[in-house]
């Protein structure tokens, strides 16, 4: 087999990709740059060029829809980003093998559960009426609260149901990580007087250090990136100054009030922000593995 036929293997993939992928791209960002019409078509809708984009920038939502999207985002890298790693650690300690696929087993069961369904478990368990949380705070001297119509609550409930779907899912890459550790290291350390704690914090911690820090990296480059669906069935108008983000807003607009150019020059920037983050966090994250600490 020569390189030809590895081309003519490669061409359905290359004519996939040029589809359905780029295409679309390439008609979404003209699309930000016209006034669309559908019954003009997007050949004969006027040329406006930056017009939805300054409206964007000018308009209230601009910050509001950035801090959200920021924020959600900053509690996912500083709360939900380091408990697989504080899993994994823990399980690493765990002697019992039995235990340990057990306790794993039931930790990836989250990540399966569909999105609409945590979304229903959600809103079951937090109801001021029904809710087992409201059925607690009373007997702590508490009053029912209506978490999911209070702003100032959105962020926690979506960070803790992060944390709840993705931990155990997540700390599957560090398990592998792990298992790459020298197991002539913690005999040493045993030989040394070292005990657990410090073996964890002397070689099991550096061991998967390096992982740790790609992906850390790789998730600053997605700050502008949010898992949108689980706001699209939490949130409601009361709750839209925490909960509402660029993604959700790019659904409003394109989607509820066919705004199509509005929303395409919303989620334009935001690809253009996210693609220069992911460039640059790629950038860190080569340096960082090429550099001789690892």
């Amino acid at each position: 087999m020569n390189e030809y036929h590895l081309y003519l293997i490669f061409l359905p993939v290359l004519i996939y990709y040029l589809i359905f992928r780029y295409m679309p791209i390439i008609g979404s960002v003209v699309l930000s740059f016209i006034d669309f019409n559908m019954f003009k078509g997007i050949a004969d809708s006027p040329w406006v060029g930056l017009k939805h984009f300054l409206q964007f920038f000018d308009s209230i939502y601009f910050w509001r829809l950035l801090r959200n999207t920021l924020m959600i985002n900053l509690l996912n890298l500083v709360f939900v980003f380091p408990m697989p790693i504080l899993f994994a650690l823990l399980m690493n300690e765990v002697r019992s093998k039995i235990l340990k696929r057990s306790v794993q087993t039931i930790s990836y069961l989250p990540h399966f559960v569909s999105t609409v369904i945590m979304a229903s478990m959600a809103v079951t368990f937090l109801s001021p009426s029904i809710g087992f949380v409201n059925n607690f705070l009373p007997s702590f001297g508490g009053e029912r609260i209506a978490f999911l119509q209070k702003p100032e609550y959105f962020w926690g409930i979506y960070t803790v149901l992060d944390i709840w779907k993705t931990m155990g899912w997540s700390a599957i890459l560090y398990f592998a990580a792990l298992t790459g550790i020298n197991g002539e290291l913690y005999e040493a350390a045993m030989v040394d007087g070292a005990n657990r704690w410090k073996q964890m914090l002397n070689i099991t911690l550096p061991g998967i250090l390096p992982t740790i820090i790609i992906m850390l990296l790789l998730k600053i480059g997605h700050m502008l990136d949010i898992g949108y669906e689980v706001i699209l069935l939490l949130y409601n108008p009361s709750t839209y100054e925490t909960a509402d983000v660029i993604n959700t807003y790019v659904y409003r607009k394109g989607v509820i009030e066919a705004s199509y150019s509005f929303s395409s020059a919303v989620g334009l920037f935001q690809s253009v922000i996210g693609l220069i983050l992911i460039v640059a966090a790629n950038r860190l994250a080569r340096k960082y593995a090429d550099s001789s600490m690892w």
